[in-house]
């Protein structure tokens, strides 16, 4: 997203203070409206500050009020969009029966069902999913964390409420985190007020902080690392955002249950039209009066500003619109880690280990032929590569030669193997390949490296015996070709058995590194491998590593395409 109107209106330099931390009270225990019947319409369809909510905008023929010749009008709709961040309020005129609908990430959804547990009437119903976050949300953090997993135990800034609960639910779980050992800072505002993670994060109290991108480019003086000038802090830097955790933070529709049961029809017809404008956003030229129209429109309902159409545009590239057929796949495809079920699943278990609920209530979803909204287009999903393989094996080729790979890690597990071993039948490795094929899927945005490495035991005894350099380096060259091998073998192996259940994963997020001997788990004393002292020291040399790669800051590189 671009740094203009959106950085000076939502990112404001603050003079450096303490923020005051929100005590989370959970949603059941808040002071909500008395439950009314839906209001005769026509109702107010929301939105929030989000490139998603561009192709709403699209559906009402872009204006506030529903054009007869838009999609939402040729099917009879009739709606006022009103733009409202505050969740709070969503919820309010949801329950007050002000409106039918509730727009937000899927943790919000789930917070609004725990809200309303007990009433059948309430509970929502999710019938389109609009997007993936996919660079327009960030972990900002200081310079003492290097990895994920340091942020174990460490102070992190939030916003109560916020879109990003289940995306710092996710990090901490993958990192292995027991998040009732982080201490959190809540915020009120998620930005443009002293009340925000961006300045929570000035605080020397707070390591880390999650916050939307203009505020994470703000801090990090242009997304480097924060020099301290302006409104940057010194040594913050982004250890990941939405870009490389591209299929964490999903953004949905949601109506209430009794409402979808008497208005069927007008539900579909809604997820129709969205599914209508995406595909034919897809399509519009830029610069075109078409475009320039919705982008005009777009930049006055979301950011109350015509003329920011720069901005609008920065919004909009920081969403993946899934269309007719991302919705096909995430409500219908058992087989797809990030389909609704496991999302509504995990960002339930994220509000409450956060304490923003104190039990999770039901979340339905919408029986609807999401196929049939394309239109008679097809709507299978091909695995398409998403990285140049070429340039991408160029990248990690130089970090491993500048000894720079822990650079940009984000997470690292490794899995082992015995001697002489030539098969990674997945019967083996199972627990092991289902995280791959998770996290791959996961972070469809990052890199990751299957690393292979090897016992020097075998360059030890000859360097003992007094063999020269030629046979020496020989060796060592077996052993990385090896190593190599090995790697291959288990990439191999995991798309395997990523075929076998039906995951469809892509190669080119797959780069194969052999280091040989050079990097044992033993240690390197001096210019040589350390002699293993046990069984099991010798044996930990024989490992095959996963390390997801943040490659973001290597776009002057390569460019995923």
């Amino acid at each position: 997203m671009t740094k203009s109107l959106i950085t000076c209106l939502l990112a404001l330099p603050m003079m450096a203070q303490a923020v005051t931390s929100v005590n989370v009270v959970p949603v059941e225990s808040r002071s909500l409206p008395s439950t009314r019947s839906v209001a005769s319409g026509p109702h107010d369809l929301p939105m929030i500050t989000w490139g998603g909510d561009i192709a709403t905008i699209a559906s009402n023929g872009s204006n506030a009020v529903t054009q007869k010749s838009s999609p939402f009008g040729k099917s009879g709709l009739a709606y006022k969009l009103v733009r409202e961040d505050v969740f709070q309020n969503q919820l309010n005129n949801y329950i007050s029966g002000k409106t039918p609908f509730i727009r937000g990430s899927m943790s919000m959804i789930n917070m609004a069902a725990s809200a309303v547990k007990g009433s059948k009437n309430l509970t929502p119903v999710v019938f389109y999913q609009l997007t993936w976050s996919s660079g327009g949300d960030a972990l900002v953090v200081k310079n003492n964390i290097k990895r994920a997993s340091d942020l174990c135990g460490k102070t992190i800034a939030l916003n109560y409420d916020g879109p990003h609960l289940n995306y710092a639910y996710r990090v901490l779980s993958d990192a292995g985190c027991e998040i009732k050992k982080n201490k959190f800072v809540w915020t009120q505002d998620l930005t443009g007020t002293d009340e925000s993670p961006l300045e929570a994060l000035r605080s020397t109290k707070v390591d880390a902080a999650f916050m939307i991108i203009p505020d994470a480019l703000a801090a990090t003086s242009g997304g480097n690392v924060g020099d301290g000038s302006e409104d940057s802090i010194k040594g913050a830097n982004i250890l990941l955002s939405t870009k490389t955790a591209n299929r964490v933070i999903a953004d949905v529709y949601a109506v209430r249950h009794d409402y979808y049961q008497a208005n069927r029809k007008e539900i579909v017809n809604i997820a129709k039209g969205l599914a209508e404008s995406q595909a034919a956003m897809s399509k519009i030229k830029r610069g075109s009066a078409e475009y320039t129209k919705l982008m005009r429109s777009s930049a006055d309902l979301l950011l109350d500003a015509p003329d920011a159409t720069v901005d609008a545009e920065g919004l909009l590239l920081d969403a993946t619109m899934v269309g007719a057929a991302g919705n096909v796949s995430f409500f219908k495809e058992k087989n797809n880690f990030r389909n609704f079920e496991q999302i509504v699943k995990e960002s339930a278990e994220g509000i409450k280990a956060f304490g923003v609920v104190k039990s999770a209530g039901k979340v339905l979803k919408a029986d609807i032929d999401y196929g049939s909204l394309a239109g008679g287009a097809s709507t299978s999903q091909k695995t398409r590569a998403a990285f140049d393989a070429n340039k991408v094996a160029k990248v990690v080729e130089a970090k491993q030669k500048q000894g720079t790979l822990e650079d940009g890690t984000v997470f690292e597990f490794e899995i082992f193997f015995k001697p002489n071993q030539k098969a990674f039948d997945a019967s083996l490795y199972q627990e092991q390949f289902k995280r791959v094929t998770q996290l791959a899927q996961t972070y469809a945005g990052a890199v990751i490296t299957v690393e292979g490495h090897s016992d020097p035991m075998g360059y030890l005894r000859k360097k003992k015996t007094g063999e020269g350099s030629f046979v020496l380096n020989q060796v060592k060259q077996s052993a990385k070709n090896l190593s190599m091998t090995r790697a291959q073998q288990v990439r191999g192996a995991i798309v395997e058995y990523g075929s076998k259940q039906q995951v469809a994963l892509d190669l080119s997020q797959f780069s194969v590194v052999g280091h040989g001997i050079s990097n044992p788990k033993t240690g390197v004393c001096g210019v040589d491998p350390c002699a293993p002292k046990s069984e099991k020291e010798w044996l930990s040399n024989m490992r095959v590593v996963f390390r997801i790669l943040q490659v973001e800051a290597e776009e002057s590189a390569f460019t995923p395409l």
